[in-house]
């Protein structure tokens, strides 16, 4: 027997499993502190009441011999399947299919999962920096990787890659650096895939903090991508289902990878909790709908306060329009990890290390909007006061 040698050479913590390491480490010796989390993107908003009323229907539903429900389908139920359609892609002039919609347990899922449909061979572009599980399941698969820096001297938009790339990772609006692409933008990347003979997977986990009219909210707005692209979205942040765990991916029959993507979810994947299909169908009614954008709201606003707050004191910050998170240079002296350990023993702060998520993130730090307003009051008063 002998492992897999590519798996064994991460890092041995995940970005955010250190994180919650260390921050734990000193709540321990310092038990009287109240620590403030700016670092994990994380909702801290509860559930709009009518997603809550859908659960429990759902699950009194499991309580009775006529309505419980066991296996549900691998791929999702229609019902939620065309709520999506509807919802979520007709109103921008794009058509689907219902057999084109795979109902997740999450974007983080299929973000990983995704990669077994392609061949070892495959070289890979991944933006640099970038959520870490694009790189830790491209690394754990044995791919080449081409890593297109993200740097304020290309207002964190990169070039084309430079060698040919099979399978390339684009998230946008961008985690961690707040960027948003315009739609020439986008169809640059389009292009690309397609004269390249590329597939796209797209992360959009996070389109509903889009507020900008050229910002495209799926790249299926963009001529000729369902040929080329695979979209992973989320309800983790636009409904606050971080715990519900339910996203979609859309695999266009144009890939000619729909009905491979749907024998490995059948193989591998038994389908998303019945409970939680019927929490995000709520969030399609005009309650819900309602609820949703009052919590988004205030995620956009504490957003703003964050860049104005870090700006005022000087630091040179980017993103907090258009995304939820801020992208913030750590002044002389400092790297990421430094300033992320001074903040936290300083401030009781946490911020996220910008080099977790790739050489080019070192000097910087993320934080997160997902706050409540008078935490990120304090925290911005707390390191005013160290500045």
């Amino acid at each position: 027997m002998q492992v897999n040698s590519e798996l064994q050479q991460l890092n041995g913590n995940y970005l955010f499993t250190e994180i919650v390491r260390r921050t734990q480490a000193y709540q321990a010796q310092h038990p009287e502190a109240k620590v403030l989390r700016l670092g994990v993107g994380d909702v801290t908003r509860p559930l709009p009441l009518t997603i809550i009323d859908a659960m429990h229907r759902a699950v009194e539903e499991m309580a009775h011999a006529k309505t419980f429900r066991g296996y549900g389908p691998e791929a999702g139920y229609g019902w939620l399947k065309q709520c999506i359609i509807e919802h979520d892609y007709r109103p921008r002039g794009v058509e689907l299919t219902p057999e084109e919609v795979f109902i997740s347990d999450g974007a983080g899922s299929d973000l990983g999962n995704l990669s077994e449909l392609f061949d070892r061979a495959n070289s890979v572009a991944i933006l640099d920096p970038a959520y870490p599980a694009y790189v830790d399941t491209s690394r754990m698969a044995g791919r080449k990787i081409q890593y297109l820096p993200c740097v304020a001297e290309n207002g964190f938009v990169p070039e084309l890659p430079k060698e040919q790339a099979d399978i390339i990772y684009l998230c946008y609006p961008n985690n961690p650096t707040g960027a948003v692409l315009t739609r020439e933008q986008l169809r640059l990347w389009v292009e690309y895939a397609r004269s390249h003979h590329s597939i796209i997977i797209f992360d959009a986990a996070y389109e509903s903090f889009i507020e900008e009219k050229d910002i495209p909210h799926t790249i299926y707005e963009i001529e000729g991508a369902k040929e080329v692209a695979i979209e992973v979205c989320s309800y983790s942040k636009s409904a606050g289902f971080t715990a519900v765990r339910c996203g979609w991916t859309v695999v266009p029959k144009q890939t000619g990878l729909q009905a491979m993507w749907m024998r490995r979810q059948c193989t591998k994947f038994n389908g998303t909790s019945y409970i939680a299909q019927r929490a995000a169908e709520a969030t399609y009614t005009p309650a819900g709908k309602a609820g949703l954008q009052a919590n988004l709201t205030h995620y956009k606003n504490t957003a703003k306060l964050l860049l104005k707050g870090l700006s005022t004191m000087g630091y040179e910050v980017y993103g907090g329009k258009n995304a939820p998170y801020i992208w913030c240079r750590v002044p002389k002296g400092y790297d990421s990890w430094s300033f992320f350990d001074h903040l936290l023993e300083r401030c009781q702060v946490v911020c996220t290390p910008g080099v977790g998520f790739g050489p080019a993130g070192e000097g910087f730090v993320r934080f997160s909007a997902f706050s409540n307003r008078e935490d990120v009051e304090e925290a911005l008063k707390r390191m005013e006061h160290i500045k």
